[in-house]
C-alpha cells in the first residue's frame, strides 16, 4: 500500500485523474527552478539523504590504531501543503461537470511551488540548504525602476558570467514583479523586451519564478546546480468528513550549488 493512502479516500478514478491533472497544471508553470536546475530522481518515498562524495573526520575511534571518519550527506526536506475538497463538487466532477472548483488544490500547489523556488534561489538554512543566490560569489546587478532599461542589467549578469569562465546558453528567472513589468514592456520602436532579453540568454529560456525576488540569471550548460527529488510531487489522502475530502500536496527533496559562481542575481536599485 502507497503511503498516500489514496485507495482510502472516496474519491473515484475519474476524480483522481481530474485531481492529479489540475495539480498537474499548476506546478508544471510554477515550478521554476526544475526548469533551470539540474534534476535527478524521483528516488521514493524511502529516500533520505543526497550523498555528498565527502567525509568528516571523527575525534576519536573504537580503539587505538584505527582513524575514523563519517561520510557526509545532505537531508531531504519533506514539504507538504494540506487542502480539502467539496465531495459534492467532486461527485459533480463524476457526472461530467466541466468546472470543478479546485481553487483549495490550486492555492496548494502554489505554495509548494513558492516553497520549492525560494529553497533553491535563496536557500533554506532550516533544511541546510544553500539557495542559489546565497552561493554566488558575484556582486547582485542593480535594475532600475525602468524595465525598459532592463536589457542592460541581463548583459551585464552575462558579462559576469562570461568573465569567470561560465559559458551559456543562461536562463533568466524572473520572479512575478519582474515578470510582469518584463511581458508589459516594448523597448523604443516597439521591439519587444522579451524577444530581445532572449537574444542576451543565447537563446535561453526565460521563466516566471514565484518566490524568486528580483530575478536570477544562471548558466544552463549542466552541472552547476543540483536538485535531487526523493518522493516527487503528488497528491495523497488524510481523511474525509460528510462534507469534505482532506488531502494534501507533497514532496521531498534537496538542493546544493556545485559551481556557485555560475548564477548572478538582479536586484532593485
Amino acid at each position: 500500500m502507497s503511503h498516500l493512502l489514496r485507495s482510502h479516500a472516496p474519491i473515484t478514478d475519474a476524480g483522481w485523474e481530474q485531481i492529479d491533472e489540475e495539480a498537474r497544471e499548476r506546478l508544471t508553470a510554477a515550478l521554476a527552478g526544475r526548469r533551470l536546475v539540474d534534476f535527478s530522481g524521483p528516488r521514493g518515498w524511502r529516500y533520505s539523504a543526497t550523498n555528498l562524495g565527502r567525509t568528516k573526520p571523527l575525534p576519536s575511534a573504537p580503539c587505538p590504531g584505527v582513524n575514523a571518519r563519517v561520510r557526509r550527506v545532505l537531508p531531504l526536506a519533506e514539504v507538504r501543503a494540506d487542502f480539502s475538497l467539496s465531495r459534492e463538487e467532486l461527485r459533480d466532477g463524476d457526472r461530467g461537470a466541466p468546472d470543478v472548483d479546485f481553487a483549495p488544490l490550486d492555492n496548494a500547489a502554489r505554495q509548494l511551488a513558492i516553497a520549492e523556488n525560494r529553497a533553491v534561489f535563496h536557500g533554506w538554512p532550516e533544511a541546510e540548504m544553500v539557495g542559489i543566490t546565497q552561493a554566488s560569489p558575484h556582486a547582485p546587478v542593480p535594475r532600475t525602476a525602468e524595465f525598459n532599461d532592463y536589457p542592460r542589467p541581463v548583459a551585464k549578469a552575462v558579462e559576469l558570467l562570461l568573465g569567470a569562465g561560465i559559458s551559456g546558453p543562461y536562463g533568466l528567472a524572473l520572479g512575478p514583479d519582474d515578470y510582469t513589468g518584463v511581458i508589459e514592456t516594448a523597448e523604443h520602436g516597439g521591439y519587444p523586451l522579451f524577444d530581445h532579453l532572449g537574444q542576451i540568454l543565447g537563446g535561453g529560456p526565460i521563466v516566471w519564478a514565484p518566490g524568486v525576488q528580483g530575478a536570477v540569471v544562471l548558466s544552463l550548460r549542466g552541472g552547476d546546480f543540483l536538485f535531487e527529488s526523493g518522493q516527487d510531487l503528488a497528491v495523497g489522502y488524510d481523511h474525509h468528513d460528510g462534507d469534505a475530502v482532506h488531502l494534501y500536496l507533497e514532496e521531498t527533496f534537496s538542493f546544493r550549488p556545485a559551481t556557485p559562481e555560475a548564477a548572478v542575481a538582479l536586484v532593485p536599485a
